[in-house]
């Protein structure tokens, strides 16, 4: 009887793009389905809003103001694989856009 042992890596995927997190996400998938996985789910977390109030003008006026916002869109990739292939060199090797802050997790 063959044990397999089945090893689990998270890839956390961050972008202030969401069209450039999509594509990332499905480069990645579309690297790893030429090898035996056992499992790969792409999860999507909530997005981060930061709201920024600036004074339009420094010394009157100080009703009128403007509001900036930063949305950082968030997704991970688990992949559930044989220990055996070497899923991290795949990982490492594949090439995201500039835009795309990325984080391996192994457990």
């Amino acid at each position: 009887m063959e044990i397999k042992t089945n090893a689990k890596i998270r890839v956390r995927l961050e972008s202030f793009d969401h069209e450039l997190l999509v594509s990332s996400c499905q480069k990645i998938v579309n690297i790893l389905q030429n090898t035996p996985l056992s499992s790969i789910g792409v999860v999507t977390l909530p997005t981060q809003k930061r709201i920024y109030c600036v004074l339009r003008s420094p010394h009157v006026d100080k009703d009128s103001r403007e509001h900036f916002e930063i949305r950082i869109h968030k997704r991970i990739l688990e992949i559930y694989y044989d220990s055996e292939i070497p899923i991290v060199d795949l990982l490492s090797k594949a090439d995201l856009p500039s835009g795309v802050f990325y984080r391996l997790c192994l457990s």
